[in-house]
């Protein structure tokens, strides 16, 4: 009866809901893209999934992390992330990581999982991401918002281009420039969408291009790129 909207879907039956209730998925960031994302994968039936997140919750939070709540002001974001997707979803099992990813530990997360999706406020954090799914094949799904503007692209290893491919120089943290708070929820959903697409294998995913939100002129667009030849973490994953 949960699944019963998904399952008339021709595109997923219940083949492909067994398959969401079987796979794993990791959301680096429980904030406002993560939000979203973790929301609609839980109501979807994957069936497990990891929360990443090293900060607490403030009250400045509030404004677009619908994950969290006024009582848990001071609470791991990462705890509170697994309280709120257990009370949509009972059957889906929830693992915090209430720590900081970085090159040392994200090996050993990513490996347990069958797909990341990047939902972090810093740029570093993304990098880290790419970097080892590449190294260990896993697919991962990037958003990122700022302003009134977003876009959601996927890295497929070890085909296409990576996230070093468009941005390979370190830049400064958005987390100051503002944020209108629907936007988050827009490309947050769209990465749950391209999530269960790859978990599935259906439809075309945001693959060698990717999808810019802009909310004040109110429409999408599409910008295409390729493989960076001079990039060496696409060049190291291929040898």
């Amino acid at each position: 009866m949960r699944y019963q909207r998904h399952i008339i879907l021709p595109q997923i039956g219940l083949e492909g809901q067994e398959k969401l209730k079987n796979s794993k998925v990791l959301i680096v960031g429980a904030g406002g893209l993560g939000s979203a994302v973790s929301y609609y994968l839980t109501a979807s039936g994957v069936g497990h999934i990891g929360i990443v997140d090293p900060d607490t919750v403030e009250i400045s939070n509030l404004q677009r992390q619908i994950l969290h709540n006024e009582e848990r002001i001071g609470m791991p974001k990462a705890i509170s992330a697994m309280i709120s997707l257990k009370k949509l979803n009972s059957e889906v099992e929830v693992l915090p990581y209430p720590d900081e990813i970085n090159y040392k530990n994200a090996p050993d997360i990513i490996k347990l999982y069958d797909l990341v999706v990047a939902c972090p406020d810093n740029f570093s954090t993304r990098l880290i991401l790419n970097d080892i799914c590449l190294k260990l094949l896993k697919p991962l799904v990037m958003g990122a918002v700022a302003k009134f503007e977003g876009h959601v692209f996927d890295i497929i290893p070890p085909y296409g281009p990576c996230y070093r491919c468009i941005f390979n120089e370190a830049k400064d943290d958005i987390g100051q420039e503002g944020i209108l708070s629907p936007v988050a929820g827009v490309i947050g959903a769209l990465q749950a969408v391209e999530s269960i697409k790859l978990l599935l294998k259906i439809g075309k995913p945001i693959h060698e291009r990717m999808i810019i939100y802009d909310a004040l002129k109110g429409f999408f667009r599409e910008v295409k790129f390729v493989k960076n030849p001079a990039c060496e973490i696409c060049q190291k994953n291929e040898d």
